[in-house]
């Protein structure tokens, strides 16, 4: 089997890691790197053992696939006119600049029946590997996502750049017509809105409470998702993921309540007794795998053998979607406006038609 020829569009923050880990996979043959920059460029070059192109188009022709990582403005011009070429395409998060753009981009890879893949790289971490198939039908989910500040992406907001990964995890979950939408952000530095909280409300009665801060003193990636079958905390970046559950003893059999009831009740032991006895606590093994490779290695497959991507062009227009409703929420709230009334007929259409 000839090695897939792929060539990284796009050197920086997270190109030079696309291209580091395609260089080394067995069945890629990284034909080039490009970048207008030459030093980003050649470095990157170098260290992947490839060519440097200044200019994307001027990449080998008969590419297998393409890994589009350059500044989300540039999204729908790059891989546009790659998807437009028959190329198979891997396009970093979010898909592109805006909806009307993401529509656009979706449209150009159904119109050249070209696969198109997005970067929601969370989806390959193995902590929410791990957890998903333990939240069942949640009620209830809060993600919290903060971070230094890294002086990039600074052509989105972080609802874009950081909470779009939160909005793709919690649409994979729920499965069910958004109806409410709140949301209150700020602009920290200067430029675009870094740090933002969303409310979302769902049909089936879900609320997702969603924070995230790319101008945060300490970095935190977590989530909190809770169910009739108990609640499962997930740490995205030490991989670490908690259930807790209730056990036989608290569903069967007499409750810690009744039991502090009787005169000869030991509260300290009904205390160390809660979680354990009456509260399974279980911490499932998390393997060490490397969430970018994964999600390197599916795209890989899915070009090899034509199946769909676990985020395509689909998935990734309805979390574009929801961050639209949240930056238009934002807006309302920063003018006094109303922001917590439901979403209007056509945003409840779209929804509907893309959820399918």
């Amino acid at each position: 089997m000839n090695p897939l020829r792929i060539a990284v569009i796009g050197t920086g923050a997270l190109g030079r890691h696309h291209a580091r880990i395609l260089s080394g996979l067995p069945a890629v043959s990284l034909v080039g790197v490009a970048d207008p920059n030459p030093v980003n460029g050649q470095a990157v070059a170098d260290n992947a053992r490839t060519t440097w192109y200044a200019d994307y188009r001027q990449l080998p022709e008969h590419l297998d696939a393409a890994v589009v990582a350059v500044p989300t403005s540039a999204h729908l011009e790059v891989a546009g006119d790659l998807l437009c070429r028959g190329v198979p395409v891997l396009v970093e998060k979010p898909i592109a600049l805006d909806l009307a753009q993401a529509h656009e981009l979706a449209h150009l890879a159904n119109q050249h029946q070209t696969l198109l893949q997005v970067g929601h790289v969370e989806r390959f971490n193995p902590a929410w590997q791990a957890a998903a198939p333990l939240i069942a039908a949640p009620r209830f989910i809060r993600s919290e996502r903060y971070s230094p500040y890294a002086f990039r992406s600074t052509d989105i907001s972080v609802i874009h750049d950081v909470m779009i990964h939160d909005i793709d995890l919690v649409l994979s979950l729920v499965q069910s017509p958004l109806r409410h939408v709140d949301a209150f952000g700020v602009c920290i530095l200067g430029g675009l809105t870094d740090c933002v909280q969303a409310r979302l409300v769902f049909a089936n009665g879900c609320v997702a409470d969603l924070s995230a801060n790319r101008v945060s003193p300490t970095t935190r990636r977590t989530m909190q998702a809770w169910s009739s079958a108990g609640c499962v905390t997930i740490d995205f970046a030490s991989r670490e993921v908690t259930q807790y559950a209730p056990s036989d003893l608290l569903k069967f059999g007499p409750s810690p309540l009744e039991r502090a009831r009787q005169p000869d009740a030991n509260l300290d032991q009904l205390k160390a007794d809660i979680f354990g006895a009456y509260i399974r606590v279980e911490q499932p093994e998390i393997p060490t795998r490397d969430a970018l490779t994964e999600e390197l290695r599916a795209f890989v497959d899915c070009v090899r053998t034509g199946t769909s991507p676990l985020v395509g062009e689909h998935q990734a227009v309805e979390s574009m979607r929801v961050a639209e409703l949240i930056t238009q929420r934002m807006a309302e709230h920063s003018r006094g406006e109303q922001t917590s009334g439901p979403l209007s007929p056509r945003d409840n259409w779209e929804h509907r038609r893309l959820a399918g």
